[in-house]
């Protein structure tokens, strides 16, 4: 069954190998996905990876589509809506 999860990106390392690790905050929990030039090594392919670092420390929310297999299959971006009553209540 092919799912989905929402949320943002907050931390990045890009190494030197061309191997990227990313932080991403969903539901109250951080996953972490590594992407890898060897395809072998990642969880995430380069192509979706590259385009999410861009949306480090922005109001752009992601959300990532896997498939049957778990695999992510493709990314959706959007601007965050939070509501200002809950930006408020800090």
């Amino acid at each position: 069954m092919t799912h989905s999860i929402f949320g943002q990106v907050v931390g990045v390392r890009k190494f030197v190998t061309g191997e990227i690790d990313i932080d991403f905050y969903h539901e109250d929990e951080i996953t972490e996905f590594h992407s890898s030039p060897d395809s072998n090594k990642s969880n995430l392919p380069l192509a979706l990876a590259e385009t999410l670092i861009t949306t480090l420390a922005s109001d752009i929310c992601v959300e990532i589509h896997f498939d049957d297999t778990g695999s992510p299959t493709h990314i959706e971006l959007e601007e965050c809506d939070y509501d200002d009553e809950e930006m408020n209540d800090d």
